[in-house]
């Protein structure tokens, strides 16, 4: 017994070694709106993984004090906080902006303004559309190579947005640029666990489409529960406006801020383990030739270069073939608002 837990340490001894000489020594994440409702408990949710190194905060106001606050936090992290450059003259660029972004292997990005009661994601385009559109520039100076995750809302517009600005600077990479659709899934998770008295942890709902209403479409046909028509019409149209049951509970003080920020991280998290070598299939808004749309959410394989591969999608049920075939023209319309934007 002796020889067999011995040799057992020596092989687990083996493999530590092999793991740590393929993970990459450090991991450099930037979070560009990290004072802000999402950034906050993002940059806070990066702070704690032991996946990342260095976390560069960045935005408009508040960042430095964010920064100093987090870096009290005992991991092995280091954290900055950057604003952008005060005007001067002579004119020159955005230092706090290449501050932050310089060297970064992840760059996440939920600046811009948050939902308010009565408000679509697509309210929020022409102000987030700027955000996006700048903040993005910048990705292309200073960390041409980093994984860019967008949050910033409406994701179906400025996933586009961001693309055109990358192709202009001869930078796109359509493995390095993806929109974080996670909290749907999230969210699907979440409601099926609670109908079906399962442990959330064990139900995984694959979600496509986009990443705004009826261009949201989990497929519960594939987590083996059984649901009512009327059930199955529910937790659908649950999952697709699940941000709305937030900002009407929160009154107009807010929108789903906490849970976007999980979903950020997670998705975050799971990149960083993909790069050092970790299997890692998760569902995100990317260049596609799944459909007819440019752009389109489903499960995708990710490895050290960011998206290695996007997985077949499979046969829908009937009832999903109907939400598809609803949604398709919507996505088209919202991706081609965000690439008309930069053309403008």
């Amino acid at each position: 017994m002796f020889v067999k837990n011995l040799a057992a340490r020596s092989i687990n001894a083996a493999a530590r070694r092999a793991y740590s000489a393929s993970a990459p020594s450090s991991a450099k994440v930037a979070v560009l709106g990290a004072a802000g409702g999402i950034g906050q408990p993002l940059s806070l949710l990066c702070k704690l993984s032991p996946e990342v190194s260095e976390l560069s905060c960045y935005d408009i106001v508040g960042t430095p004090g964010v920064a100093a606050d987090l870096s009290h936090i005992p991991t092995k992290s280091s954290t900055t906080g950057s604003l952008p450059s005060p005007v001067s003259w002579p004119l020159r660029g955005n230092g706090g902006l290449e501050e932050t972004l310089s060297g970064a292997d992840v760059v996440v990005i939920p600046a811009g303004v948050p939902r308010k009661p009565g408000m679509t994601r697509d309210d929020l385009f022409n102000t987030n559309a700027s955000i996006v559109k700048t903040l993005v520039e910048g990705c292309a100076e200073f960390c041409p190579e980093a994984v860019i995750a967008i949050i910033s809302n409406p994701v179906n517009s400025t996933v586009p947005i961001a693309a055109e600005v990358l192709k202009k600077a001869g930078k796109y990479n359509p493995k390095k640029l993806v929109g974080v659709t996670t909290l749907d899934v999230c969210r699907a998770n979440t409601f099926v666990a609670n109908s079906q008295g399962l442990d959330p942890k064990d139900v995984d709902v694959t979600v496509i489409g986009g990443h705004a209403g009826i261009t949201i479409l989990p497929l519960f046909s594939r987590v083996g529960a059984k649901f009512s028509d009327e059930e199955l019409e529910a937790i659908t149209v649950r999952t697709q406006f699940g941000g709305d049951e937030v900002v009407a509970a929160k009154a107009g003080a807010g929108s789903a801020t906490l849970s976007m920020a999980y979903a950020g991280y997670i998705f975050t998290e799971n990149v960083l383990k993909a790069m050092r070598g970790e299997g890692v299939v998760q569902c995100a808004f990317v260049e596609s030739d799944l459909t007819d749309a440019e752009f389109f959410a489903s499960p995708v394989r990710f490895g050290p270069n960011g998206v290695e591969e996007i997985l077949p999608l499979g046969d829908l049920s009937p009832y999903e073939q109907q939400w598809f075939d609803k949604m398709m023209p919507e996505l088209k319309k919202q991706i081609a608002k965000g690439k008309d934007f930069v053309s403008a």
